[in-house]
């Protein structure tokens, strides 16, 4: 798929927070970078057993199954945001409470395939709507949760909360797997 390069935001394109994520990226191409994100989350999910994808490493932590549909919520989140703002909405777009989402989303009672399926055609879609946006609507901006930010800044906060939770999953979760 051919598309515009989508340039690394400058720190004045997004809140101070997301920096973390941006700090976490390789160099190089971001659509590269989102399509083996793609890639990397699926081969995780379906390469694991139905137990591992609900283990939960403490009390009240989420389980893989509900990391991967926060991941999947906030892109769905943070898409609508830059697809809004590339569009020219004027309205501050509220926040949300990924806590508040997870409780409802139920993600333990889907299935690795029904979770997996629906973040493969989440993150095609993205790239698609992404590979689209010229250098004139990659600089727009709007306004979330009272923060401003552009539509280019936003395909890269994907990325980063997408490596900064594959990490995590790495870390406390399949790690656990092999011993």
């Amino acid at each position: 798929m051919s598309h515009h390069t989508i340039q690394l935001p400058r720190p004045d394109e997004y809140a101070p927070y997301f920096q973390t994520y941006l700090d976490a990226l390789p160099a190089g191409d971001l659509m590269e970078i989102l399509e083996k994100q793609m890639h990397i989350m699926l081969d995780l999910l379906l390469g694991m057993t139905d137990e591992q994808a609900e283990f939960r490493y403490a009390e009240g932590k989420w389980s893989v199954k509900e990391v991967i549909g926060h991941m999947i919520d906030t892109e769905r989140i943070f898409a609508t945001r830059a697809l809004c703002f590339a569009r020219g909405e004027a309205a501050d777009l509220p926040g949300y409470d990924q806590d508040v989402y997870v409780a409802a989303g139920m993600f333990d009672a889907r299935s690795r395939g029904s979770l997996s399926g629906e973040y493969e055609q989440l993150r095609k879609s993205h790239l698609f709507l992404f590979s689209t946006w010229n250098e004139e609507v990659q600089q727009r901006r709007g306004k979330a949760d009272g923060k401003e930010m552009s539509v280019r800044a936003v395909p890269w906060i994907i990325a980063g909360h997408e490596r900064y939770h594959l990490a995590i999953l790495n870390e406390r979760y399949i790690s656990r797997f092999a011993g």
